[in-house]
C-alpha cells in the first residue's frame, strides 16, 4: 500500500525513475480499487447501462489517471526510454505488448539520463 501512495503523493512528477516494484505494486492496488469501485457501482444499482459502469468507478478512473500515466513514464525512464514512447501503447497490440515488455524489464542499474537508479536507495 506504501508503494500506491508513494505514486499517488507524486502524481505531477514525471521526471526521475520508479522500479518495477513501485510501478507494479500501484497497479496491483489500482486494479483492487477499481474492482471495488465496480462492485460499489453494481451493489448500489447505479451503472450506466449505455456504457456500463457507474460513478464511483468513473470518478476513481479521472483520479488515478495522472498519477497512472506519471508512474508509467518514470518506469520508461528507469528502463533508459524516453516518456513519449508511452505513445506506442496507441499501436493496436503490439504497442500494448512492447509496453508490457518494457514495463517487466528490469531497470538501468546505475545512473542514467533520467536520474539516480532508485534500486541504490533501497536497503
Amino acid at each position: 500500500m506504501e508503494w500506491y501512495i508513494k505514486v499517488i503523493k507524486s502524481y505531477s512528477d514525471f521526471n526521475g525513475r520508479s522500479r518495477r516494484k513501485e510501478y507494479w505494486m500501484f497497479t496491483l492496488w489500482n486494479f483492487i480499487f477499481a474492482l471495488l469501485a465496480i462492485s460499489l457501482d453494481y451493489s448500489f444499482g447505479i451503472v450506466y447501462p449505455s456504457i456500463g459502469y457507474g460513478p464511483l468507478y468513473i470518478a476513481y478512473t479521472l483520479f488515478v489517471l495522472v498519477p497512472n500515466i506519471a508512474v508509467a513514464i518514470r518506469r520508461l525512464h528507469d528502463t533508459g526510454k524516453s516518456g513519449w514512447m508511452y505513445l506506442v501503447g496507441l499501436i493496436p497490440i503490439a504497442g500494448a505488448i512492447w509496453l508490457l515488455i518494457l514495463f517487466v524489464k528490469e531497470g538501468n542499474q546505475g545512473n542514467n539520463a533520467y536520474g539516480e537508479d532508485p534500486k541504490q536507495f533501497e536497503n
